[in-house]
Order: C-alpha cells, then sequence, then structure tokens
C-alpha cells in the first residue's frame, strides 16, 4: 500500500469535462501532432479560446457515486484536483496519477454541485492509503498506460450500496468497442482560463484506437480508451483526471490523458481488461450487476509455439431471469488458427466451456487479442484473449519505429520524438548513440507495445548527425533504427 503524501507540488493529470466549442480557426488540425499531457488543477493550456465549454451542469443527486478529489497546493476550488467514483464502503477508483504524480495531503470532497460556495458539501474524508495498478510506472507512468488506483478513505462514504458505482472488467470488451458512446464526468475547468469546481458532465463517442494516433506518444488500446473528437468540439480538461467514463451504466475507463491544450481526443485507462478485473479485486465484495449474465475467461492469456495449442476456460454466470441458452463464438484469430469449444459452444449461462485455440505452422509469431463472444437473449457478452504465438515477434528481437525520424535544430537546442517497440520479450531498454550527448528517454525501460519520449541535444557545431537508437529486451535480442539530427 502506498500512503499519501504531504508537500504541495504541481501536478500532471489529465482532466475529464467537457471542453470549448472552437470555431474551425481553433480547432486542431487532423495532420498536426499534439503535446499529450494529463492536464492537472495547475495546467494552463494555451491556445483554447475561453469560449463556454460544451457540456452541462449536472448534480451529484444525478450521479450520487461522483466525488471530488481535493489536495493541499491544488489549483481548483478549496484545492480541488482531480475527480473520482464512490465504488464501495470506503472505496473510491480513481487515477493513479492522481495519487503519484500529484503531491500534497489528499481527501475527498462529496456532496458539491459547485465548489466555488464552500459549505454545500454533504461530507469530507481524508485519504487513508491507496494502491495503483502495479504495471503503472510511477510519476509519468500514464505515458504507457495502467493509469488507474483505487483509494481507501478514513471514514465510511455517505454513499448507500445501490448506489455506488459499477465497474467493468474483462467480460465487458463489448462496451469499448468503436461506435459505443459515454457520459464523463468531472469538476475540472470549462476553459484554459476559464473556472472550475462545477459538476459538469458530456457525451463522447469511442474510436478505434489506430484513428486516434495524433499525439507525440502512442494511444495503446489494449490499456486505454480513445473517446471524444479530434476537432475540440467537447474534451477533458484540467481538474476532471481519474473521473469516470461510464458507458451502459458502467465505468469503462477513469480520465488519464490527452492534448495539452484540451483541444482533441480524450483518452481513459480502459477497464473492460484485466485492468478493471485488477481494480475489483482491490475494491473487494460483489460489485452491483446489470441483471445479464456474465462471461469471464480463466486464463485471459495463454502461449503456443505456430502448430501447437493452447486452452483456457470460458465461465458464464447466469443473470437475473435465471439460465439462459448461450452461443459462444471467436474472432480477430490470427492466420491459420481455429478456436474449438467444448463440449459445444452452444451451452447455459452457469455453464463452463473449454476453448482451445489451434494454431497453423505457418502462424506468424506475434501477439493477438483473440474476441470470445457469447449471445444470448438478454444480450451479448465479450473476454478478450491474449493470444501470444511463438516469442511474441519476429526473431531478430524488438521492432522499433520513431516518429518524427527527423529533427532540425540551432546549436544546443533540443528535439523530441516518440519512439514505440512492438516484439520483444520482458522488460525493454532503450539507448541511443551517434551525439556526443547521450539521448534522454522517459521512461528508458517499456513494455512491448510501449512508448517512450526521446529528447536529443545538437551539438554546437553544425552539421546532421545519425542518432543510432537500440532496444534491448530480457532475452538479449535487440532492434534499432534511426534518427536524423540537423543542426543549423
Amino acid at each position: 500500500m502506498r500512503t499519501a503524501r504531504l508537500a504541495a507540488v504541481f501536478t500532471v493529470a489529465l482532466a475529464v469535462t467537457a471542453l470549448p466549442v472552437m470555431a474551425a480557426a481553433d480547432a486542431a488540425p487532423s495532420g498536426k501532432i499534439s503535446i499529450a499531457a494529463t492536464p492537472t488543477d495547475q495546467l494552463r493550456p494555451s491556445g483554447v479560446g475561453t469560449r463556454i465549454v460544451n457540456g452541462e451542469r449536472t448534480t451529484v443527486k444525478e450521479h450520487p457515486s461522483v466525488i471530488a478529489g481535493m489536495r493541499v497546493g491544488g489549483g481548483g476550488p478549496q484545492g480541488q484536483s482531480c475527480t473520482a467514483s464512490v465504488v464501495g464502503k470506503r472505496k473510491i477508483l480513481t487515477a493513479a496519477h492522481c495519487m503519484i504524480d500529484a503531491t500534497g495531503d489528499k481527501s475527498y470532497i462529496y456532496g458539491d454541485d459547485d465548489l466555488n460556495t464552500p459549505g454545500d458539501e454533504t461530507f469530507r474524508t481524508a485519504v487513508a492509503s491507496f494502491k495503483a495498478h502495479p504495471g503503472y510506472t510511477g510519476s509519468g507512468g500514464w505515458r504507457t498506460g495502467y493509469d488507474v488506483a483505487v483509494v481507501t478513505t478514513v471514514d465510511d462514504l455517505p454513499v448507500p450500496e445501490s448506489q455506488w458505482a459499477k465497474v467493468a472488467g474483462s467480460g465487458d470488451a463489448a462496451l469499448t468497442q468503436p461506435g459505443k458512446s459515454g457520459t464523463s464526468l468531472g469538476y475540472g475547468r470549462t476553459s484554459s482560463g476559464g473556472g472550475s469546481g462545477e459538476l459538469r458532465k458530456t457525451t463522447l463517442p469511442v474510436n478505434d484506437p489506430k484513428n486516434c494516433q495524433v499525439f507525440d506518444i502512442k494511444v495503446n488500446g489494449d490499456l486505454m480508451v480513445c473517446a471524444g473528437y479530434n476537432d475540440g468540439r467537447t474534451a477533458n480538461c484540467s481538474g476532471d483526471s481519474g473521473g469516470p467514463f461510464i458507458v451502459d451504466g458502467v465505468i469503462v475507463g477513469v480520465s488519464s490523458w490527452g492534448s495539452s491544450a484540451c483541444d482533441r481526443y480524450s483518452i481513459m485507462a480502459r477497464l473492460t481488461n484485466a485492468m478493471g478485473d485488477w481494480a475489483r479485486a482491490e475494491i473487494g465484495g460483489t460489485q452491483p450487476g446489470d441483471g445479464k449474465f456474465g462471461v469471464a475467461l480463466a486464463p485471459s492469456s495463454g502461449k503456443a509455439e505456430p502448430g501447437k495449442h493452447v486452452s483456457t476456460s470460458v465461465t458464464t454466470t447466469a443473470g437475473d431471469q435465471g439460465p439462459e441458452k448461450l452461443e459462444l463464438s471467436a474472432s480477430a484469430l490470427p492466420a491459420g488458427t481455429t478456436a474449438t469449444f467444448q463440449p459445444s459452444s452452444a451451452i447455459t449461462s452457469g455453464e463452463v466451456a473449454k476453448l482451445t485455440l489451434e494454431t497453423a505452422a505457418s502462424t506468424k509469431p506475434g501477439t493477438y487479442k483473440v474476441n470470445i463472444t457469447a449471445k444470448g437473449s438478454s444480450g451479448t457478452r465479450s473476454a478478450e484473449y491474449t493470444l501470444t504465438i511463438g516469442d511474441g515477434g519476429p526473431a531478430n528481437g524488438p521492432q522499433l519505429s520513431i516518429s518524427p525520424n527527423s529533427g532540425t535544430v540551432p546549436p544546443g537546442g533540443y528535439a523530441n520524438a516518440t519512439i514505440t517497440v512492438n516484439g520483444g520479450t520482458g522488460p525493454i531498454r532503450l539507448s541511443g548513440t551517434g551525439l556526443p550527448g547521450a539521448p534522454m528517454f522517459t521512461p528508458q525501460t517499456i513494455k512491448p507495445g510501449g512508448t517512450s519520449r526521446m529528447t536529443v541535444m545538437g551539438p554546437y557545431q553544425r552539421g546532421t548527425y545519425k542518432v543510432t537508437i537500440t532496444a534491448t529486451d530480457s532475452a538479449g535480442k535487440t532492434g534499432t533504427t534511426e534518427y536524423t539530427l540537423t543542426v543549423r
């Protein structure tokens, strides 16, 4: 367990409220790369007009699980810094960066629709302890994901169990499929220079993550949900970090990061996977359900060599209407792979089926996300299985890409680029050669599929320099890419 710390310092956390409606001249150009940030309560985004946010006021009565996160030195009214959700008797769900990146003694205020008028709150409690997801790498870890934490409060929260927020898990993958839309809640700013502290809501669509790569770091769809729009019509902004993103009455993500100008997509920490399962386990007790049947995988990941097979159990539970007939299916299978359910793909909710994934000798090594779907009379549920073939990637080790792959600076100037690494095994360490001073990587060690921000300093002698970036995985395999730096 981590305990809340004292010290009041700048926090770098993102917020989830609606953003201003912008004229065409203010909208982010579709081809422009934006700087990623988690706008905290003290972020001062530039280039955003001070217009009315395209969201609407709402109340705690309408959303009884929402709660305001405060800290000593917080930039919002009464020290408001983040937003969060009540998920248990003494449990709160928020973003990991709200607890780790944001310093200062923390507490929570409940029951106030507008923090600008002190005394309206129903209740205030301090933080006893918190636990961030073990995959969160520390300050700045939001860049690579796992940005979720469960907080334990000193006092019982004045929210009845029937009104605790429902948290998604790996059996709810369908809720974050592109085409869905959800509600984002937060106490954050209404514009870059506008006020904050009022509880607001806005509706954001879920997007395919491959269409959201407009930032200087990667949107990892395995760990993140890309919501909203690319033109800044409504989005997350300062003070909404950790707030809920709700689809069909369930929290499927918590506000994590987005554009430093709050004018593009809003990125949520995804909970419709093992992250949600982890959060639910930390919360403890039984999560309130929606009355429908459930589906889960045990285990939710496995490995097979090309031409071999791997198995998992598909566990189902009956809903409020009792047992119902379910039809199981598998999609997004790698080439040459077949899925077999035993004893049959037709089962009754409450039963367990064995799923065997048989690969072909020609199936390429890699890591694949296989979608397992159960369809019944009350609806459809899905769960995600991570299938690793061979060593999870090409035999020559990690594969690097860099964006941009070149830069021009004056003598002594700085340039930045984003490194993305796919393939490889275990922790992957980055290094660089070709300049008098070694490049700086943030973070320097990442996981397969992760990203790192590279900063290079131009030598004082003009010319063109070739910088070689090397990624070395835990098995000793390496991959390289090149960056061209021109000093003028």
